[in-house]
C-alpha cells in the first residue's frame, strides 16, 4: 500500500479545505424531507458550480476524474469542516451514480450523471420489501414485459426520500421460474409514473424521511434496464459493493470528528456522582480512549481499501468488513455520547458552542447495523466470500 502523498494531492487538500472553509453551509434541516432534498440540492448545485462535484467520477459526466485518494481526501476535509453529509442526495450520489458509472449504457449515462452531479434531481432505493429485508432474493415485487415496457407490480419499504425523489434505483423479479438469485433485473424507476402510491412512515426519531411504495401496473420502458434483463442480481451486488464501502467512506472520517467533538463535550459536562468533569471519570476516560483508537484502526482499514480498489472497478467483498465495524462503531460511540451527556443534558448540549443533539443521533445510531445488509449479512459475506469458509 502507498502512503505517500503526491504535491498534487497536497494541493489538492488545500483547496478543498480553503474552499470548504469558505462556504460550507453546516447541517441542513433533517426532520423534513422536502425542506432536507431543498437545503442538498442547492449545496449540491454550490459544489457543482465551483468545480467541487463528482472527485472520482468521469469528467465527461461532470465529474473531476480523479482518483479514489483524492476522493478519501475530499472526504477527509468534507468532515473536518462540518459539511451536511447527504441524505435525500444519498442514493443518487453514492448508490445509483457509481452503479450507472459501472453498468449502465451511455445513454443512461449521459442522461443521468450529470443531473445528479448538478443536483437537479433526487434519487431512492427501491430494493428492501416487508418479506425481503437483508434477504434481498426473496424480493416478490414482479415485471413482466408487455411491448417495449415492463408492468411492475408490488411494493417496496424503507424507501428513504421516496416521497421527494424523482428517480428509483429498482429490483423487481422478472422470471419467477428462476432460482432466487436469478430472474431479478435492476431497472431505472421514474417515480412520477402513474401507479405509485407513497406513504411516508414517521420513525421514533420523530422524522418520516422512510416511505413504503406500491407499485400498482407500472410501466417502465424496456430501456431503463440496467445491464441485461434477468441480471439484476449482479447489478445490485455492484450498487451494494459501493453502499458496503465507498459510499460509507465520509461517514468513516466523520466518526473521528465525532470522537473529537465527545472528548470536548465530556471536558464540559459533570460526568457520574457529580462532583468533576466526566471526562475526569476512569470508565469514560477508558470508552473515550478505546473509541479514539478504533476510529483509527477504521481509519487504516479505510486507507488499505482505497489501496485495493484502485486497480478494481468496484469495492470487493472485504468492503463488508468496513461496513460491520463501521455500524458497530458508531452505535457504540453513541451510546458512549448519551451515558456522559444523560438525559437532561442532551438539549444544553444541542443548543451550545458544539451544536448537535446527541440523543437523536443516538437514536439513528439503531439503523447502522442494518443499513447496507445487516451485521449478520455482512458477516456471512465475510466468512464465505473473503475467508472461503463454507456456506
Amino acid at each position: 500500500m502507498n502512503l505517500d502523498v503526491s504535491p498534487a494531492e497536497r494541493d489538492f487538500r488545500d483547496r478543498a479545505r480553503t474552499w470548504l472553509a469558505e462556504n460550507s453551509p453546516g447541517e441542513g434541516p433533517t426532520n423534513d424531507p422536502r425542506r432536507a432534498q431543498e437545503f442538498e440540492l442547492a449545496w449540491q448545485a454550490l459544489q457543482f458550480d465551483a468545480g467541487w462535484s463528482g472527485v472520482s467520477w468521469p469528467v465527461e459526466y461532470g465529474g473531476l476524474g480523479l482518483s479514489l485518494a483524492e476522493q478519501l481526501i475530499w472526504y477527509e476535509e468534507y468532515a473536518l469542516a462540518g459539511a451536511p453529509q447527504p441524505r435525500a442526495c444519498f442514493v443518487g450520489l453514492r448508490h445509483a451514480g457509481p452503479t450507472l458509472i459501472l453498468r449502465g449504457s451511455a445513454e443512461q449515462k449521459a442522461e443521468h450523471l450529470p443531473r445528479i452531479l448538478k443536483g437537479e434531481l433526487t434519487w431512492c432505493q427501491g430494493f428492501s420489501e416487508p418479506g425481503a429485508g437483508s434477504d434481498l432474493a426473496g424480493l416478490r415485487t414482479r415485471a413482466v414485459v408487455d411491448g417495449d415496457d415492463l408492468v411492475v407490480s408490488g411494493q417496496k419499504i424503507w424507501t428513504s426520500y421516496a416521497d421527494v425523489a424523482t428517480y428509483q434505483e429498482l429490483l423487481v423479479r422478472t422470471d419467477p421460474e428462476a432460482p432466487r438469485h436469478r430472474g431479478i433485473t435492476w431497472v431505472i424507476c421514474d417515480m412520477r409514473s402513474a401507479g405509485i402510491e407513497v406513504r411516508p412512515i414517521r420513525t421514533l426519531a420523530g422524522v418520516s424521511e422512510f416511505c413504503e411504495v406500491f407499485y400498482d401496473e407500472v410501466r417502465v420502458p424496456l430501456s431503463n434496464v440496467v445491464g441485461e434483463l434477468n441480471d439484476g442480481w449482479s447489478v445490485a451486488m455492484s450498487t451494494l459493493s459501493f453502499e458496503r464501502g465507498t459510499a460509507f467512506m465520509a461517514e468513516q472520517v466523520g466518526l473521528e470528528r465525532t470522537v473529537s467533538e465527545l472528548i470536548a463535550v465530556a471536558g464540559d459536562v459533570v460526568g457520574p456522582g457529580g462532583r468533576r468533569p466526566a471526562i475526569e471519570d476512569d470508565e469514560i476516560a477508558r470508552r473515550l480512549g478505546r473509541a479514539l483508537a478504533e476510529v483509527s484502526a477504521l481509519r487504516a482499514m479505510t486507507l488499505a481499501a482505497v489501496s485495493r480498489s484502485a486497480g478494481q472497478p468496484q469495492p470487493g467483498p472485504e468492503a463488508s468488513m468496513m461496513r460491520v465495524m463501521y455500524g458497530e462503531l458508531e452505535q457504540r460511540i453513541m451510546k458512549l455520547a448519551v451515558d456522559i451527556v444523560g438525559a437532561d443534558g442532551a438539549g444544553a448540549i444541542a443548543s451550545g458552542p458544539r451544536r448537535r443533539n446527541w440523543t437523536a443521533d443516538y437514536l439513528w445510531s439503531f439503523q447502522a447495523t442494518i443499513a447496507a445488509g445487516s451485521k449478520d449479512i455482512q458477516r456471512n459475506i465475510i466468512g464465505e466470500r473473503v475467508l472461503g469458509l463454507p456456506r
